[in-house]
């Protein structure tokens, strides 16, 4: 037995298996690159699904979470600490919002904007009690909690776990004539995700995140963007938001703001939403605890002073032009923002878990989604002559799998699908 297959046995007999994780056993990191127990490289095009933006064991971040660890780290919200009020304020500083109510995981953050929108219903709109209607977009992922995969269209996360929340409507991302037609005097609020990730990294029409402003502002509905993976740099902005120069009435966000060390989300918003929570309506025992919020606020400050925002618009733009320009059959089409990039694939060729595995083999850790396609995103400090490594290693893998060395581009590829 190989040194890599003790710890994968003991998982597998230990661990429930909810994942079906690479055959890979990783053991350190740092930057955009990580080693696996045999001391192979790997480069990181995965990024933790955007928790790990910020790269492996970033100085900065580690500096903090050191120094913080020995003084203070949980004590629970019963108490006012030295951090959580300077975190907060730079978080609606960097969005643009007035009052933050910070948790864990994203799953979290968009349970604590579901409650925030059936309040604000009830107590700004005056929806009937208990019959608040929340639109949500068909191929969604929010997270895995109970309520939320109610209202998910994958029927593989909803097997075997209902009864299901009821009050969620769900209509064709992207189509705003179905939200329009979706909207009736119940609805509190439209959730969505400004870009989806799950589903493939989905971008949706041109100015259909205006659209739902303009909706929203019309029927006396919130606006609330699912921005947990898209956020924090991402997509090439701040916020996905920002592409289309709108504002929604709140934002969920995570994974990178924990720096890559620590579960940390937030739900931020106006006041008259945030407004809705009084004491003991939400809470969370490690929710802005004091560990938390330096490292969260390092996290923004890191962000800002090595302007990965603008690193994620220009890397990713060298990023998604070369790979639609890879001369290769089994592509089908390239689409994206920023350093977050969907690759279709044709699954009559290679499945995208078989992809995943060979991108493994030559050195280069990614993952599938849905068996057609296969996402990447780096982390947003990775250099461009890493980057290039990479998207080289990615096109020798395409050349294998296919079998051939010069093929006509697909049209779908060439046009960006």
């Amino acid at each position: 037995m190989g040194p890599a297959m003790g710890p994968i046995i003991l998982e597998r007999r230990y661990a429930a298996h909810n994942y079906e994780p690479l055959p890979v056993v990783l053991q350190r990191g740092q930057g955009a690159w990580l080693w696996d127990t045999d001391g192979r490289r790997y480069l990181d095009m995965h990024s933790a699904y955007s928790a790990v933006s910020l790269g492996h064991a970033h100085p900065r971040i580690l500096k903090v979470l050191a120094a913080q660890a020995q003084r203070l780290s949980v004590t629970s919200r019963a108490f006012y600490t030295d951090w959580l009020g300077p975190f907060v304020e730079e978080l609606c500083h960097v969005s643009g919002f007035d009052m933050a109510l910070p948790m864990n995981t994203g799953a979290e953050a968009v349970e604590t904007a579901i409650k925030a929108a059936r309040r604000w219903g009830y107590r700004h709109k005056g929806i009937t009690s208990d019959r608040a209607q929340i639109i949500v977009a068909d191929e969604n992922f929010h997270g895995r909690t109970t309520t939320i995969i109610g209202f998910s269209s994958d029927p593989h996360y909803r097997d075997g776990f209902g009864p299901f929340t009821p009050g969620f409507r769900s209509v064709p991302f992207g189509d705003l004539a179905a939200v329009a037609q979706a909207i009736g005097p119940e609805t509190a609020a439209v959730l969505i995700e400004p870009i989806q990730g799950e589903a493939g990294i989905i971008v949706p029409p041109a100015g259909f995140i205006a659209g739902l402003r303009q909706l929203c502002d019309e029927h006396h509905v919130l606006l609330i963007l699912d921005e947990v993976q898209s956020g924090l740099g991402r997509t090439g902005a701040w916020f996905a938001f920002d592409h289309e120069g709108v504002r929604p009435d709140a934002i969920t966000v995570g994974k990178a703001l924990g720096g890559g060390v620590l579960p940390v989300s937030a739900l931020v918003g106006r006041r008259e939403v945030m407004a809705v929570f009084d004491p003991g309506s939400h809470g969370s025992t490690f929710g802005g605890n004091a560990l938390a919020a330096a490292v969260g606020l390092e996290t923004l400050r890191v962000i800002e002073d090595e302007e990965l925002v603008e690193r994620s618009r220009e890397l990713g733009k060298h990023l998604i032009e070369r790979l639609r320009a890879l001369r290769s059959p089994v592509i089908r089409g390239v689409r994206g923002r920023g350093l977050w990039i969907g690759v279709s694939i044709d699954p009559a060729m290679i499945r995208g878990r078989a992809l995943a595995e060979e991108l493994l083999q030559a050195g280069v850790l990614a993952k599938e989604t849905h068996e057609d396609v296969i996402r990447f995103a780096p982390p947003l400090v990775i250099g461009r002559e890493d980057l290039d490594w990479g998207i080289d290693h990615i096109d020798e893998t395409l050349r294998r799998v296919a079998g051939t060395h010069t093929v006509q581009v697909p049209e779908t590829v060439a046009a960006g699908w």
